[in-house]
């Protein structure tokens, strides 16, 4: 090395001086410019037994002297790293200058403490040289073979060069020590080879121009899941510059062009709309195709020295540029469509790419986001939360869930499952959800079954049906309400949810449950009114569904009767269910409390089963005593007492102020049953005094005689 100073200061001689470097990227070693150290590290000089002097870290002297088989030594002088600073060394095979520079980044983990430096195949190399004015020598062109800047090396690939270049050290005498280690290495995500760092020349945005104006529009801009806000907006607060460049073989060129002789790049408006006509009838493979000449403008010529023959950029554009730009070649060609988008959907890694990409782009040609919102899904997992892969046989093609389940099933798993997280699919969940499936279509069909023959134009009108079947009908209205607002929020879990909920509780444990009488039983009004309600529920239904259970629901629309037999060709082209503010009742909270009342009454019920005491509810008779702490109560279940057993489906119920022995239900009242000792009506199975008082009909009840009559 040449001295500044410091080594014949300190040691008196700078006579066999030499830095020892460490690495593990031996194919790099032509591309060496600079030599690295930590300012504020101690580095030795260590004379050797063959008379060489070692410039060493003291922490890692003897680290590398066991490695390399140095068992004495002599420390000649010690410094700090900073005082090493811009000495020049030699290179150990090529006629160049390595020179000593400083950074933080070298560290004692392992090594020498002196880095090999290489502007052209790292980013800290490139950053840290940056500061020294060094040159960036690349040695290995873009296809990993060296070139003629590699010395000896040129036209090996770089991964043979390996061996050739540590033959070629040992040999001169420049390679202290050798080993095999085994180590981490970038590989490429999709073919899994390894990849090497190149420093190459880049066409940058600068994004600093209108960042400001970036952040501000993200505000205005809705974000689901919200934390998408500051996502994008801190990350484009990180950014300063966009390199829109790639070396590919294979893209969207960059419409640039170089003149032959002086090298000045060409990309005027004029040029850019010769190369736009030519691609809009030919499409980019034209620039492939074509000549520059036939490329630019008749009679162009260099506006830098007048030459008349150029050369075409041979770069691709960034693909997020190239996607990024989407909005104007989609949103401002079509008549049917306008700019901005109401929606982007993508997945989260696109707050760094598509979403952000688009909104740079349309930012900075037309100071406006490219869209009003933004949704972020999660990635689809097999059922153990792995990600899926071909290599490890865990991916659920879509087509063999068709086959298996059917498309709405798998539609129903889309959207019950909460897409802002990653999302587990297997065979048992699609199973599960079948349950829910049917539970759905089943609810449809049991109402469909019984609008049998009902003329939807001689409905019951809301104000006239049975308070039950306003109830119901209340019910539905409300869902509309919660599913409407959760399509709104692109929150279809809280959709398929919601719907199922309404089925399984309101509908079957409850209302179709309770109706059964009604419906089988009774004519005229009475029915009817039951029929209106089911309608309007089915109705309400299909409509709310229809997006997600596509084919069912648009079966079932098909197999509903309809007013005036009109009947449109899908069921995604009638109207939304909306909510409608007559079908409102101001007694909901009397009906929680009579079904509350319901489920303690069951509950005694069911222990009668057990007890082998009833078979059928409808075997028993029930007693309600209610004490004066629970008046309200009293007042409910007394106003409603002619509705009270069909309620509970028992074959009688009878309201007691007062207490006694019994079980104490969640609204207080105490509860008691036993086995009614009345006739069984062979019509409608309830059990009850008037059974045989009809001549006519000796086994039947009062009710199921008049209805015959």
């Amino acid at each position: 090395c040449d001295d500044n100073g410091i080594i014949e200061k300190t040691i008196g001689t700078t006579e066999n001086v030499k830095f020892v470097i460490w690495t593990t990227t031996t194919w790099t070693l032509p591309a060496n410019v600079a030599i690295a150290v930590n300012p504020n590290f101690e580095y030795d000089f260590v004379k050797v037994p063959n008379g060489e002097i070692y410039v060493l870290a003291k922490e890692l002297k003897a680290s590398v002297l066991k490695t390399a088989g140095i068992e004495t030594s002599e420390v000649l002088g010690t410094v700090l790293g900073k005082d090493l600073e811009l000495i020049n060394t030699k290179h150990p095979f090529l006629d160049r200058k390595s020179l000593v520079i400083v950074g933080e980044h070298v560290t004692l983990e392992a090594g020498t403490g002196s880095v090999h430096t290489a502007p052209g195949h790292g980013a800290d190399d490139f950053i840290v040289c940056k500061n020294y004015d060094l040159p960036v020598i690349v040695p290995v062109n873009n296809k990993g073979v060296l070139t003629e800047e590699a010395g000896p090396f040129a036209g090996m690939f770089y991964e043979k060069s390996n061996k050739f270049i540590l033959e070629h050290l040992e040999n001169s005498g420049a390679l202290l020590a050798s080993q095999n280690i085994d180590h981490s290495y970038p590989h490429c995500w999709r073919c899994k080879n390894p990849i090497i760092f190149r420093a190459t020349e880049q066409w940058f945005c600068s994004v600093d121009a209108f960042k400001e104006e970036a952040v501000a529009a993200c505000r205005d801009i809705k974000f689901v899941p919200t934390w998408g806000q500051e996502r994008i907006i801190n990350m484009v607060r990180e950014r300063n510059d966009w390199c829109i460049s790639r070396q590919r073989v294979w893209g969207v060129p960059i419409p640039i062009f170089y003149c032959d002789k002086c090298g000045e790049h060409i990309i005027t408006p004029e040029t850019t709309k010769k190369v736009s006509d030519i691609f809009r009838k030919e499409s980019s493979n034209a620039w492939f195709d074509k000549t520059a000449k036939e490329l630019l403008p008749d009679g162009m010529t260099c506006p830098k020295c007048s030459h008349d023959e150029f050369s075409k950029e041979s770069d691709i554009m960034d693909v997020w540029f190239d996607s990024g730009s989407s909005h104007a070649a989609v949103l401002e060609t079509r008549p049917n469509l306008s700019f901005p988008a109401d929606l982007y959907l993508e997945g989260g890694d696109r707050h760094r790419g598509w979403f952000q990409s688009s909104l740079l782009t349309a930012i900075g040609s037309r100071g406006e986001a490219p869209y009003r919102q933004v949704l972020t899904h999660g990635w689809v997992v097999d059922g153990e939360g792995k990600k899926m892969s071909k290599s490890l046989g865990n991916v659920i093609k879509p087509e063999d869930v068709i086959k298996q389940f059917g498309a709405d099933i798998l539609r129903l798993w889309v959207s019950s499952a909460d897409y802002k997280v990653d999302m587990r699919i297997s065979n048992d969940m699609f199973k599960q959800l079948s349950q829910m499936y049917l539970k759905i279509r089943n609810t449809s069909r049991y109402i469909l079954g019984n609008l049998e023959g009902f003329d939807v134009n001689q409905k019951t009108e809301f104000a006239n049906m049975v308070d039950i079947d306003k109830w119901a009908v209340s019910k539905a209205n409300e869902l509309i309400t919660k599913v409407s607002n959760a399509y709104d929020n692109y929150e279809y879990h809280v959709v398929c949810h919601s719907i199922h909920h309404f089925c399984v509780v309101d509908m079957s444990t409850f209302y179709l449950d309770v109706i059964k009488d009604r419906l089988y039983c009774e004519t005229g009004d009475l029915r009817a009114s039951a029929q209106s309600a089911m309608y309007y529920i089915l109705e309400t239904l299909v409509g709310l569904v229809a997006p997600i259970l596509a084919f069912t629901s648009d079966e079932i629309y098909k197999a509903m009767p309809h007013k005036d037999d009109k009947v449109e060709l899908n069921v995604v082209l009638t109207d939304f269910p909306k909510f409608n503010s007559e079908y409102v009742i101001s007694d909901q909270n009397d009906w929680s409390k009579l079904i509350m009342t319901r489920e303690d009454v069951n509950k005694v019920l069911e222990k009668m089963r057990a007890d082998k005491v009833i078979g059928k509810s409808l075997e028993a008779s029930v007693v309600i005593y209610v004490d004066e702490k629970h008046s309200q109560t009293l007042e409910l279940l007394n106003a409603h007492k002619d509705e009270l057993a069909t309620l509970f489906i028992v074959s009688s119920v009878t309201v007691l102020a007062g207490t006694s022995e019994g079980f104490t239900g969640e609204s207080g009242a105490v509860i008691t049953a036993t086995k009614s000792e009345h006739e069984k009506c062979e019509r409608c199975w309830i059990l009850s005094d008037t059974v045989g008082k009809n001549e006519k009909h000796k086994t039947l009840c009062e009710r199921c005689a008049s209805v015959l009559k």
